[in-house]
């Protein structure tokens, strides 16, 4: 019999000095509000390829921050601290120095040894658990020997000449020709967020750059280094933009009020010859409103359609309803009123502009993925599924936990 092939040990290493001369205490200057090591911490121990995480440093106030962040996501036996020697702490230190004295503390500490080692960069704030992802699994699964993370760049480099006789020039491009920017090929740049390394060639060719070296694709808007000042007051105005928004939770909700065309359904009315109509719900939106519905979350479909469809679907979901509605906010004010609920405590899913009064007296307004771009701009929090795709047991699994996420089946409910 076959033996399961044990999980590799992926190492994420995180350098983060306490001291920086461009920006003073650099790693625990804060964008969104978190330190950069902070930010760095969550993103690795968010993904699901890296087994532990090392912040080595020579700050005891870098330290504490980063054990602070993996205790409040109770991550804490996943993260690792390493005071690193003073030789290797100075400005003139690489971060490959960095990551093989982390590397080899952890191995000595734990008796365990590294397969895949990532050095992950606190100066890169919008870097996300895909990119940490993509890195590491190109080297753990996909054979590659070293991994990092790039961006298309369409951009024409020059360079000063000045000191030789051509002057003035072109790069990645001939200066006499200005092909159009669909005629060029394509330019990656390394963005410096995140690169992985097979342990073994890491330690052998000591840099991060060896054999094989996959290409792991990211957002170009997220690409940013912060070296000096301007750096980080420009990560600083993009956070709001860049950053998730935080999800709901049980916590935030006493109610949750749900649309139907659109956000129960992909917003399609198939209609036969006698003119009744079906559309197609998902049977994940059905588990979901059922778990709910079983955790004692108050439920209610609001919708302006005056269809028996929707009375249908709400009678199969034991949901209450109400339909044929024209002011969807006065109804589901006085809805409030009569449960005494706070609308301030209310989610409130929807996908198009006749849900936006709603939204501005919901507490929680939320968006299926495929709502208009208005209602999607009104939102606190937009789902990753469409709207008839399973964007109701998403929203579920946000307020009851992640058992609710397998995918499951659609199925049709027609017209009584």
């Amino acid at each position: 019999m076959t033996q399961p092939t044990a999980r590799p040990t992926v190492l994420a290493v995180i350098p983060a000095r306490g001291g920086s001369k461009g920006v003073p205490a650099k790693n625990l200057a804060q964008v969104g509000g978190v330190p950069l090591v902070v930010r760095a911490v969550r993103a690795c121990l968010a993904s699901a390829e890296v087994t532990d995480v090392v912040v080595t440093t020579d700050a005891p106030a870098v330290a504490e921050a980063a054990r602070a962040a993996a205790e409040a996501l109770g991550e804490a036996a996943r993260l690792h601290c390493v005071q690193r020697p003073e030789a290797i702490a100075g400005d003139t230190a690489t971060s490959e120095a960095a990551v093989l004295h982390a590397m080899d503390s952890y191995e000595t500490a734990y008796d365990r040894s590294v397969d895949v080692v990532l050095l992950v960069q606190c100066t890169s704030p919008f870097v996300t658990r895909e990119d940490i992802d993509g890195v590491a699994a190109s080297v753990a699964r996909e054979g590659a020997d070293s991994a990092v993370t790039v961006a298309p760049f369409h951009g024409f480099l020059w360079r000063d000449g000045s000191a030789v006789e051509d002057h003035n020039y072109g790069v990645n491009h001939d200066k006499s020709v200005r092909p159009r920017r669909q005629d060029r090929p394509e330019d990656l740049l390394e963005t410096g967020a995140a690169y992985a390394m097979d342990a073994t060639g890491f330690r052998t060719h000591r840099h991060r750059f060896f054999g094989h070296t996959a290409l792991v694709r990211t957002d170009p808007a997220r690409v940013l280094e912060i070296d000096d000042p301007h750096d980080l007051a420009r990560a600083r105005a993009l956070a709001p933009l860049l950053d998730p928004a935080p999800l709901p939770t049980r916590e935030d909700i006493d109610a949750v009020v749900l649309d139907f065309d659109g956000t129960q359904t992909d917003d399609r009315v198939l209609i036969d010859a006698d003119g009744r109509e079906t559309v197609a719900v998902h049977r994940g939106d059905g588990l979901g409103i059922a778990a709910l519905r079983k955790a004692g979350v108050p439920l209610l479909i609001l919708s302006t359609e005056q269809n028996p469809v929707v009375a249908a679907r709400a009678h199969k979901l034991r949901v209450p309803v109400l339909h044929g509605i024209d002011r969807k906010d006065l109804a589901l004010k006085q809805w409030c009123d009569e449960q005494s609920i706070a609308p301030e405590r209310v989610m409130y899913v929807g996908n198009d502009v006749n849900d936006l009064p709603c939204f501005a007296l919901a507490g929680w307004p939320v968006a299926v993925a495929s709502a208009h771009d208005s209602v999607r701009a009104a939102a606190r929090a937009v789902t990753t599924t469409p709207g008839g795709s399973g964007a109701i047991r998403e929203i579920a699994a946000w307020l009851l936990g992640p058992t609710l996420t397998t995918s499951t089946p659609t199925a049709s409910t027609p017209t009584k």
